[in-house]
């Protein structure tokens, strides 16, 4: 393999103004790396009796070789070009199955070696186990034989996942999915000499576009995503496959409840240049489960028109979908206001149905007075329809009754009031197979699980009853005090049997079942070992401190091992932030997390300098308030820095952060963050800012949860980039971006222009180029050394600052 050189770009005093460096990459502190590469606990997939549980193995992190395979970046996709799937994956490496009753695990046989497993997929009577492997070649279809832990490969021709892994199981021994129709190998090549220039043009049509990336951008690109994109729907039957329908570029795939249809949405063109696949044209038809066209349901267009706004909409159909508790009916929503959400209306969207044959006219069930957002579907006299509107961050929950007609209003909330989220609606199987609200009591009451339970104890999951006639929750159990136990699965609602997973500061989270009406004692069913035995003795605790303006915050603190406040004193400080925006000050002083929770280690954790003796406050609560009638944005900058000041007083208060060594981090919207505190305050000795966006007009149409556009505002854009402030950053400003960002709004470019003008302006900055990386980081190599660079960075210019 050849050697990877990352390209650092660095500005000190010793070295000069333009001086750039290439180095081998770099290992931080031993600590630190055994924690980046500390193997996961397995994960977890458990049959509904809870007889047989699959234990599936990952690797920590690929290498960045991996990611350098080979990548075509195409409307909004990334794809191998030698195998048909999505070029960045996390795989399976090893599967185990366990006996819950006795006790006995066995490794999985006949899974091909090395193992690269994703889509896992357990059959409707649950005996057997679905999973696809990816090679450098192509994608294969394995079962796993529940009772004899034996995998086998089913299919003949390689499958297409470009588009989604898009495996259903038809039935008990019939698996629906796509395959590629041609050798990769046959893909178009590119021309030397292109047909000519590649032209865009607008006619009129107001067409505002999120600044998404890898999209479309020439002729040839069209060619490769209709190559790759194309696929042929089959059946697999007891390993034999045959064609449903035509070849098509199928974005989705869904059967009927009843099994006899199949509701197919394929993307036709013209392909968009501004838009992802995700919202190209396409065509939403009804077939049978031969292929053949029973009805076409409508012809979308590009989202290209969509209205600029988070609630408003194309004024076109959308959310097509089968209803749960019928044989065959589809349900969609189509907006009354036009897709305006600002246009005065009694009622802003209708939900409509049409059932099998699909040869009448549909019919209208609701109409809802804000955006329709979904339905959960239970029986003939009951369904819940969620409705609401971001830009007010409210939510409604409704009762529906699908035999009246009649709606009505059961929660009404801000969405950012966690204390009083009721939780989700259980749900169970109906005699088709399908999930479906699972009511007691004589159909008078829900059991909700929230499985966050927010509460001004820190967060503590619950399992209640809603009585649908009181519209009331009462808790019937709730995770005790000291510890973090969430309801992962319901196994008999009736007899109250759950499947927990429970942990505490000190235990590592292991799965439980537990039966609240016999209150037996818990049946531990995993026996999960600590993979961070070097954090033993880090103390964690949920801080609560107040800001200037009175709104209550709250952060995770992490001391050190055997730290003694009055022999060692005030520590450097690492405080790590993501800003969220809020319209009430209430709702932005809950608590929020527990501090009862086992310590995990990611790589974007900022806890790994806890091993280094700093002080870390993770999760610091940073809200951006509406105030006075404005916007949260309107007073961004302030509402910052009187975050940041209330942190490092707290900490200094309680004589654990030394006021003079503080630094802030974050990634993404908490790199954004990072960079304006070090603009506009000088309360830091070093910021640490890894792939964020620092010029707004770069996302003029609406950022985060900011919907107005730059024309609108462009003030509030100037004002809220901290690339209008360069000049004014002379804190030491570590800036590190993966150079294939796929994240819309954050372009590397962000990164590099930053480093440019501060640099230009004589500031004191350093720029890490990680190759081959996505907004999200996956290279082992460049895992190290981003560590080694940011603790580089915070030993210099923080631990040992003058």
């Amino acid at each position: 393999m050849k050697k990877l050189i990352l390209n650092l770009f660095l500005l000190t005093g010793s070295i000069g103004v333009y001086a750039q460096d290439a180095v081998d990459y770099q290992t931080p502190p031993q600590a630190m790396a055994d924690l980046l590469l500390a193997k996961p606990t397995p994960g977890v997939s458990i049959d509904g009796k809870a007889e047989w549980m699959l234990l599936s193995n990952r690797n920590s992190y690929a290498s960045v070789e991996e990611l350098a395979m080979p990548e075509y970046r195409i409307a909004g996709l990334r794809i191998n070009p030698n195998n048909y799937s999505p070029s960045r994956q996390v795989f399976i490496n090893s599967f185990s199955i366990k006996n819950i009753k006795s006790g006995k695990t066995t490794v999985v046989t006949g899974v091909p070696s090395p193992l690269y497993a994703g889509n896992i997929s357990w059959s409707p009577d649950e005996k057997k186990i679905a999973f696809t492997n990816t090679t450098q070649k192509g994608v294969d279809l394995y079962t796993i034989d529940v009772a004899t832990q034996k995998a086998v490969k089913i299919n003949k021709g390689a499958l297409n996942v470009v588009l989604g892994g898009g495996i259903s199981w038809l039935n008990n021994t019939t698996l629906l999915y796509r395959i590629a129709t041609k050798p990769a190998s046959s893909a178009p090549a590119k021309p030397l000499m292109p047909k000519g220039p590649t032209v865009q043009q607008n006619l009129g049509k107001a067409a505002p576009s999120v600044t998404y990336q890898d999209l479309i951008k020439s002729p040839y690109d069209e060619q490769l995503f209709e190559f790759y994109a194309t696929s042929q729907l089959v059946k697999n039957t007891d390993g034999i496959e045959t064609p449903v329908g035509k070849p098509a570029i199928y974005a989705g795939v869904s059967i009927s409840p009843d099994k006899n249809y199949l509701m197919v949405r394929t993307i036709r063109k013209p392909f968009s240049y501004l838009v992802a696949a995700g919202g190209f044209p396409s065509t939403i038809s009804i077939t049978d489960l031969n292929g053949k066209l029973v009805k076409e349901i409508v012809k979308l267009p590009s989202s290209e028109g969509t209205p600029s706004g988070y609630d408003n909409t194309q004024n076109v159909a959308r959310g097509y979908d089968w209803r749960d508790d019928e044989p065959a009916t589809i349900t969609w929503a189509e907006p009354l206001d036009s897709g305006l959400i600002k246009k005065q209306v009694d009622y802003h969207d209708a939900v409509y149905a049409l059932s099998a044959p699909f040869t009448g006219k549909h019919k209208e069930l609701f109409k809802t007075q804000t955006r329709f957002r979904g339905i959960s579907w239970g029986d003939a006299t009951l369904a819940l329809v969620q409705e609401g509107l971001r830009s007010k961050q409210t939510v409604r929950i409704n009762r529906y009754n699908p035999s009246t007609g009649a709606l009505e209003t059961l929660i009404e909330r801000n969405q950012t009031d966690a204390y009083n989220d009721p939780g989700s609606p259980v749900t169970t199987k109906n005699k088709y197979g399908r999930q479906v609200i699972q009511v007691l009591e004589n159909g008078t009451k829900l059991l909700m699980n929230n499985t966050t339970g927010s509460s001004a104890k820190g967060d503590l999951p619950f399992l209640a009853k809603f009585d649908l006639n009181t519209k009331k929750n009462e808790i019937i159990w709730r995770s005790a005090e000291g510890t973090y136990e969430v309801v992962s699965d319901v196994l008999d609602a009736n007899k109250l049997v759950l499947l927990t997973r429970k942990e505490s500061q000190k235990d590592v989270p292991n799965y439980y079942i537990k039966n609240l009406m016999l209150r037996i004692a818990d049946q531990p069913i995993t026996s999960f070992t600590n993979p961070y035995p070097s954090l033993a003795g880090v103390s964690k605790e949920k801080i609560s401190y107040k800001r200037a303006d009175g709104v209550d915050l709250t952060g995770d603190l992490y001391l050190p091992k055997g730290y003694d406040k009055a022999k060692d004193g005030p520590l450097p400080v690492l405080l790590w932030a993501y800003p969220r925006e809020f319209n009430s000050a209430a709702d932005a002083a809950q608590i929020r997390g527990s501090k009862d929770r086992f310590t995990t280690i990611s790589w974007a954790s900022p806890i790994y300098w806890v091993t280094q003796g700093y002080a870390v406050l993770d999760n610091a609560e940073m809200p951006i308030v509406a105030k006075d009638g404005k916007k949260p944005n309107d007073t961004f900058v302030e509402q910052l820095k009187l975050n940041a000041e209330a942190a490092i007083n707290k900490l200094s208060e309680m004589g654990v952060g030394d006021k003079n060594r503080m630094a802030v981090g974050g990634h993404s919207y908490g790199a954004f963050m990072t960079a304006n505190l070090l603009a506009h305050t000088g309360l830091f000795k070093a910021g640490i800012a890894r792939s964020g966006a620092y010029n707004r007009t770069l996302t003029p149409f609406g950022f985060q949860n900011e919907e107005r556009t730059y024309w609108e505002a462009p003030q509030l854009y100037y004002e809220m980039s901290p690339f209008s402030y360069a000049d004014k950053i002379k804190t030491p400003l570590l800036l590190i971006h993966g150079d294939s960002d796929n994240n819309p709004g954050t372009f590397p470019i962000n990164s590099e222009r930053l480093f440019a003008a501060i640099k230009g302006f004589g500031g004191t900055t350093r720029f890490v180029f990680l190759p081959y990386e996505s907004h999200s980081y996956a290279g082992k190599e460049n895992l190290l050394h981003m560590l080694w660079e940011m603790n580089a960075w915070l030993d210099k210019y923080v631990k040992n600052a003058k």
